[in-house]
């Protein structure tokens, strides 16, 4: 199983509880996974709030007539996938949201298609100042975002798809990092 960032050790606010480590998440779903569900290990990603399993279906081996019937073939042959597995992909969130305290979202991939289902959204709350403000107000007025809130969103999602190999070399060290703390001399 691939994992991405094992997140959850940071303060998450005052009254709120620090949710348990998951840097076992991708053994524990190794062993919960139905054998035949995906054809190999899902990508398994962990933040504070939420676990994201996305896993790649059988690829398809019907010939189609172009590209468009392909990927309405690809769409529907996840929609199966979801419906198929519902009650079973359910279960099994239940008892990884009891172990982890986090939610439990899924998703599948086939060929050139990808779709999450019951992911989260959680609010993030910041201070920006005027100039940060005018830039969210401008993507509002040029109809790029409907609020400011999609705007900071948007904003996100492009740093993180052109800054992805910093940001996968800055989790990394901070991976050694939370390594090099376990492994350290205890001081309590």
């Amino acid at each position: 199983m691939r994992t991405h960032a094992q997140w959850g050790r940071g303060w998450k606010g005052r009254g709120q509880a620090e949710a348990p480590p998951a840097d076992d998440a991708a053994g524990w779903f190794a062993g919960r996974l139905p054998d035949g569900w995906f054809t190999g290990a899902p990508d398994i990603t962990v933040d504070r709030e939420e676990i994201l399993i996305v896993g790649e279906l059988p690829a398809l081996t019907d010939e189609f007539a172009d590209d468009a019937a392909r990927a309405a073939a690809e769409s529907g042959r996840i929609s199966r996938f979801r419906e198929e597995t519902r009650e079973h992909r359910i279960e099994i969130a239940r008892q990884a949201e009891h172990r982890y305290q986090r939610k439990v979202s899924w998703g599948a991939r086939l060929g050139g298609t990808e779709e999450l289902f019951t992911t989260q959204s959680v609010p993030v709350m910041t201070r920006l100042r005027q100039p940060e403000r005018l830039v969210l107000d401008t993507l509002v007025d040029a109809g790029v975002a409907r609020s400011r809130s999609d705007a900071l969103a948007w904003a996100v999602r492009l740093v993180g798809q052109h800054a992805e190999e910093w940001l996968g070399e800055l989790r990394e060290a901070m991976s050694k990092v939370d390594e090099l703390r376990r492994e350290g001399p205890d001081l309590g």
